[in-house]
């Protein structure tokens, strides 16, 4: 059986914007940008429906912010 295509579709897309963090979180040594793009990148492979992979890419994608915000 295979996946829905609009799956595979933001999976690849947080995936994608999960490396772009990865690379820039250990280029500026930053450790909460770094942890998020790991998790960007592996959590498409958990997560098996739409509605929840969309809400936690884009929780995800703002962690960084988010963190930055309220905990410095």
């Amino acid at each position: 059986m295979l996946p829905d295509p609009q799956i595979l579709f933001w999976g690849l897309i947080f995936s994608s914007l999960g490396l772009g963090y990865f690379i820039y979180g250990k280029r500026q040594q930053d450790k909460v940008v770094r942890y998020s793009g790991i998790a960007l990148m592996l959590y498409p492979y958990v997560v098996t429906k739409l509605a929840p992979l969309i809400v936690v890419g884009v929780l995800l994608a703002l962690a960084p912010k988010l963190v930055g915000r309220f905990v410095e």
